[in-house]
């Protein structure tokens, strides 16, 4: 997970930006068709660092979780609650026989209740809140720079600024968009 390539959120006062780097392995890919970063619904997103294919089942995971929860209670699920449901199952497969656990570390925002919320989910099943936060390759280069860069009233066309440049300090090769 920490080879991963570099994924990015930072909470700011009006939202939340999770960014993530998009250099494909090859120039045949059609960058269409790769996804990492998701919308699980309206106010729920999920970016990755790890193995895709493992992101993508937790996606779908989670996408799952979000329409049972909506057809139950005719409303969004809260942030909090699709971060423990998809960190339960990261959990439930490291201690099940027969399955390895997930490769691969997620960060998943979201808006409710007229707030933005951030957590990182680690393969192992933890989950933790943050103000802005790196994973991936170089995360330590990338929460040093976030240290120095955050602040609370942080508006979201700054966040967006600083997750670029935090995203440059841990990038490899040229960055393009």
């Amino acid at each position: 997970v920490s080879a991963g390539a570099p994924s990015v959120g930072i909470k700011a006062s009006n939202g939340v930006v999770i960014a993530t780097e998009n250099k494909h392995k090859s120039i045949l890919y059609d960058e269409h068709s790769v996804h990492k970063v998701e919308m699980i619904t309206q106010h729920i997103g999920m970016v990755y660092s790890g193995m895709g294919p493992d992101y993508r089942l937790l996606v779908k995971q989670a996408r799952k979780m979000a329409q049972q929860y909506y057809l139950v209670y005719h409303e969004p699920i809260p942030t909090v609650q699709l971060v423990q449901r998809v960190a339960a199952i990261m959990q439930e497969y490291t201690q099940s026989g027969g399955v390895r656990p997930f490769g691969v570390s997620l960060l998943i925002c979201g808006w409710d209740n007229d707030r933005p919320y951030l957590f990182q989910c680690d393969p192992s099943g933890a989950y933790f809140a943050w103000k802005a936060t790196a994973m991936g390759k170089n995360y330590i280069n990338g929460k040093t720079f976030l240290e120095k860069r955050y602040s609370e009233d942080l508006e979201l066309d700054d966040a967006v600024h600083t997750a670029i440049l935090t995203l440059k300090e841990s990038f490899e090769g040229q960055m393009t968009a």
